[in-house]
């Protein structure tokens, strides 16, 4: 199983369209011609999509602060903060401090990095690590690197 859709209420589906378009790399798939929503291919192979609901439709008149993470490659992930920061675009990290590089959530273990939307939704891209957990770890990616390797760290 996989998750194929979410849906997100936004203020204006244009600017959002553009956001995750030529910000987050994702792929136009529709604009309804009788709604103000437009349908976002996530990933290759048409496997998930993102749906964008204007003010006007019934997500978008009630709409309300969302999230999801997105999975994507390791070196994807650690470019995505300096990526992002260029485009103006701030990232955080698990404990919502401004900064560029990934977090790392030691039971799954997975490293990730957060940011928002133009309407303040909270994103995240999100990579699953192949190391073994550590339950009580939540720190950057490079003190993970030091434990995992057995330099130190946390």
């Amino acid at each position: 199983m996989f998750l194929f859709e979410t849906h997100l209420p936004v203020a204006n589906t244009e600017v959002s369209r553009k956001f995750y378009v030529d910000v987050m790399g994702l792929a136009f798939a529709y604009r309804d011609p009788t709604r103000d929503i437009v349908f976002l291919w996530i990933g290759p192979d048409k496997r998930s999509m993102l749906g964008l609901w204007g003010p006007d439709t019934v997500y978008g008149k009630h709409p309300r602060k969302c999230h999801f993470a997105i999975a994507v490659p390791l070196p994807t992930l650690l470019a995505a903060g300096e990526r992002l920061h260029g485009l103006g675009v701030p990232t955080r990290n698990f404990f919502g401090e401004s900064t560029t590089e990934p977090s790392v959530i030691g039971w799954m273990p997975s490293a990730q990095i957060y940011f928002s939307d133009p309407d303040g939704h909270a994103l995240e891209y999100i990579t699953v690590l192949e190391d073994a957990p550590v339950a009580d770890f939540i720190d950057s990616y490079s003190n993970w690197q030091k434990l995992v390797s057995g330099a130190g760290g946390k």
